[in-house]
């Protein structure tokens, strides 16, 4: 990793960015599906509606939620599309939350410090 990432302008991460996408992720079907593709790859929305609980229209509803966010794309293969995440806005999403979590820790460290003196 090159850059902390308190060193990067919150402008360039983009503070709309990743709050769609934790708005996105935030609905637990959708975070089941991303937690699928990371594990198991590419896949059409036949192999994402394997077992029971999911229709195919609930999942066709939100792997289009996950690709308005830019976390998934999809490629035609034949005749259905197969979907994959996008990493790199889930690596903008984790710096954004690593820029918190250090503000966090140095506000934690600031009070440890003044209840030392």
């Amino acid at each position: 990793m090159s850059a902390r990432p308190s060193e990067e302008p919150a402008n360039e991460i983009g503070l709309g960015g990743p709050a769609l996408v934790f708005s996105a992720l935030g609905d637990e079907a959708r975070l089941r599906l991303v937690m699928r593709l990371c594990e198991d790859g590419p896949m059409s929305i036949a192999r994402l509606t394997d077992g029971p609980g999911i229709t195919r229209q609930a999942v066709t509803k939100h792997l289009n939620v996950l690709s308005d966010v830019g976390l998934l794309r999809s490629a035609r293969e034949g005749r259905e599309r197969a979907w994959a995440l996008t990493p790199e806005h889930l690596d903008r999403a984790r710096r954004y939350v690593d820029m918190v979590s250090q503000q966090g820790d140095e506000t934690l460290a600031g009070l440890k410090f003044s209840a030392e003196d």
